[in-house]
């Protein structure tokens, strides 16, 4: 019975392995970017509210990397002084008062800046 000899599957391993490593630098690139801009989106739709005039200092982001993928969270710091605990008050209202939407409209403002982000991120790994 004759075998068979695959030549190159070595070069193909590592191409693969650099391209993961790569594309995980990238998307958290991306992912760092939107949500910054979700944060200063959602800091200045809340900004100049006279109850709520220090919430929006407390607004903050965090990246990390998962065996599952790439995670971004934005909102409000809750081990921060202040107005931080809230936020969820403030987004929804209760029965007293109104509501102001900022982070929800935030992140859905910036939903296609991380979709750019990530087919960027993919196109440099490929590279």
């Amino acid at each position: 019975m004759d075998g068979v000899t695959v030549t190159g599957i070595n070069a193909v391993v590592e191409d693969l392995e650099a391209f993961a490593v790569h594309l995980t630098v990238n998307a958290r690139k991306a992912v760092q970017v939107t949500s910054l801009k979700i944060k200063r989106d959602a800091q200045s739709r809340v900004s100049g509210h006279p109850r709520w005039a220090k919430y929006p200092r407390t607004i903050t982001y965090d990246t990390k990397v998962t065996p599952d993928g790439i995670e971004g969270e934005i909102g409000p710091d809750k081990s921060l002084k202040g107005q931080a605990p809230y936020g969820a008050i403030i987004e929804y209202g209760t029965g007293v008062t109104a509501p102001i939407p900022h982070l929800g409209p935030a992140l859905d403002a910036n939903a296609e800046d991380l979709i750019r982000g990530i087919e960027i991120a993919i196109s440099q790994a490929i590279r």
